[in-house]
């Protein structure tokens, strides 16, 4: 049976610390539209305090998260024990998409390992936090980090990224704008 806090207490920030993938949920409003679920892995998730996380968001094939939370801000994060003690921990909460150049992007920036392909980061409010066993969660090994992502990027150049962000980060696949895409 799955237990509910209020916030982050220190055990699941250590838990939240000790695992190499977390996946992240976001859906728009229409009842028409997609669901999105992302895998994330690299040290890319901070808890910011009790109620506060943040991640560091790639370049990528799309932006739903961004268009999702721009649009009604819900978003879900998953973070399960695939090593160890079985666990799964979520947390509910408002999402904000910040950009490069911005107040929030200063504030938050150095938090993280800020790379040329980095295309934004996504900060969320959390109101609510679940605990469940994760008994049915499979053990798997953990043998490391792709780096495919940043040969891509390296490859593309500063400006093929951009050029990529504007052909592919703009809209969500609904047709929502993004916030990259409000700036045009």
């Amino acid at each position: 049976m799955g237990k509910f806090h209020e916030f982050i207490k220190p055990t699941h920030q250590k838990f939240i610390e000790e695992q190499h993938i977390f996946f992240v949920a976001t859906a728009p409003l229409s009842a028409d539209g997609h669901v999105n679920l992302s895998p994330k892995g690299l040290d890319c998730f901070r808890v910011l305090s009790k109620a506060k996380v943040a991640y560091m968001d790639l370049i990528s094939s799309g932006n739903e998260t961004s268009a999702h939370t721009l649009e009604n801000g819900r978003i879900t994060f998953m973070f399960c024990s695939f090593q160890g003690a079985p666990n799964i921990l979520r947390l509910y909460g408002k999402g904000q998409t910040v950009l490069p150049g911005t107040s929030l992007w200063d504030e938050y920036a150095p938090h993280f390992i800020i790379y040329p392909s980095t295309r934004q980061l996504i900060v969320a409010t959390i109101d609510l936090v679940q605990t469940s066993c994760g008994f049915g969660v499979p053990l798997f090994k953990y043998t490391g980090e792709r780096d495919v992502h940043f040969n891509w990027a390296e490859k593309k150049g500063a400006d093929g990224l951009q050029e990529y962000i504007q052909e592919k980060n703009l809209v969500s696949l609904d047709g929502l704008p993004t916030n990259l895409g409000l700036l045009q």
